[in-house]
Parts: structure tokens; C-alpha cells; sequence
């Protein structure tokens, strides 16, 4: 009789653990490939994007803009230092594959084959202008990026455009702090902004 209650416990035993188990691997098959190639955490590191977003602040990511390679003038990027891709920045897309960029006394232009009329852009995202100069002409796989606290952002300014195979996803949601929370966080919707 014992004998029957001791199989029968190790049984359930046996059966909870195999429960347990199959619900991690359940759980693994669908949050990896989620976390691998459609969104991801980013904490928000210095002041190169204040007063836009704020050092700490915690966003998800949209990864797959990575795959399908559509970036917009005026998302907020992620993107891989070209310099050493270890490390991650946060800026925001200036000018797109093909474009002249000029930075003039803080004002900022964009020229193309298609666009002979300067596209001179409303920027009221940025807070905090540099009085700098430079010219830059994209190649039709490289964007030029920018931080919106412009005297204190390292920025395709300083180290050139990044090619689109370091650019890393939009940021799509910023989680904390809590009473911020938004979709799209710094997009220029939300400035009243729209780029041709």
C-alpha cells in the first residue's frame, strides 16, 4: 500500500517538474525571438537628448525598423557608435541616404538630387543650439544623426554619418518614469512637426 502512495507521489513530482519545464520552454520560444528581433530595453545614458528625454529614463526599442530599413526625418533612433559599435547612443534622424546636410550658425538645411529648394527645418525639440558649421553628403546607405541638446551632443557633426547597418530601431514606448509614459517618445508629432 505504501508502495502504491510513494510511486504515486513521485509521479506528481515527476509531473509538476515536466509542467514547470514545459511552460519555461513555452515562455523561451516566444520572449526570445520577441527580445532578439522586434523590441528591446534601452536606458537612457547623458544629456544629449534633453530636455527631449531625460538620463535614466526607460524605453522599449522597435527592432524591427532595423530589418525593413524604414527610418523617417525626426525619429528617435538608436543607433551603434560607428566608431566602436559596443556602444549604444540615442540621437535623432537628421538627414536620409543621399542628402546634403548643411548646419549653419545653428540652423539647419537639407538638400538632395530631388530637393534643389534648401528644406530648412523647424527644430522646437531643440532647447539648447551650438553655433557650429558643417556640410555633410550622405551616401544612399548613411543617415545623419543628432542629439536635440545640440551644444552637448556627440553627433554625426563630430563623427560622421552612420551607415544604416548601425542604426538600431526607433524608440516606441518610454516605460519609466511612469508619469511619463508615451508611445513614440520624442517624435516630432508631438512637437506639432511634420518633414517633407
Amino acid at each position: 500500500m505504501s508502495t502504491n502512495k510513494s510511486e504515486k507521489n513521485t509521479s506528481t513530482t515527476l509531473q509538476a517538474i515536466w509542467e514547470t519545464i514545459r511552460y519555461i520552454i513555452i515562455a523561451a520560444m516566444i520572449i526570445i525571438p520577441i527580445r532578439m528581433f522586434i523590441a528591446q530595453p534601452f536606458v537612457v545614458s547623458g544629456n544629449s537628448m534633453f530636455p527631449t528625454l531625460h538620463n535614466g529614463e526607460y524605453l522599449i526599442v522597435d527592432e524591427a525598423t532595423k530589418y525593413i530599413g524604414e527610418y523617417h526625418r525626426g525619429d528617435v533612433v538608436i543607433i551603434r557608435y560607428p566608431n566602436d559599435p559596443s556602444k549604444y547612443f540615442i540621437k535623432r534622424v537628421i538627414g536620409l541616404p543621399s542628402e546634403t546636410v548643411t548646419v549653419e550658425n545653428g540652423t539647419v538645411s537639407i538638400t538632395s538630387p530631388s530637393q534643389k529648394v534648401p528644406l530648412i527645418l523647424n527644430e522646437p525639440y531643440v532647447k539648447n543650439p551650438k553655433i557650429d558649421s558643417s556640410v555633410r553628403t550622405l551616401s544612399n546607405d548613411e543617415y545623419f544623426v543628432m542629439g536635440d541638446n545640440r551644444a552637448q551632443s556627440s553627433d554625426s557633426r563630430v563623427w560622421g554619418p552612420v551607415p544604416s547597418k548601425l542604426m538600431d530601431g526607433k524608440a516606441l514606448l518610454r516605460l519609466f518614469p511612469f508619469s511619463k509614459i508615451a508611445l513614440h517618445p520624442g517624435g516630432i508629432e508631438s512637437f506639432g512637426v511634420t518633414f517633407k
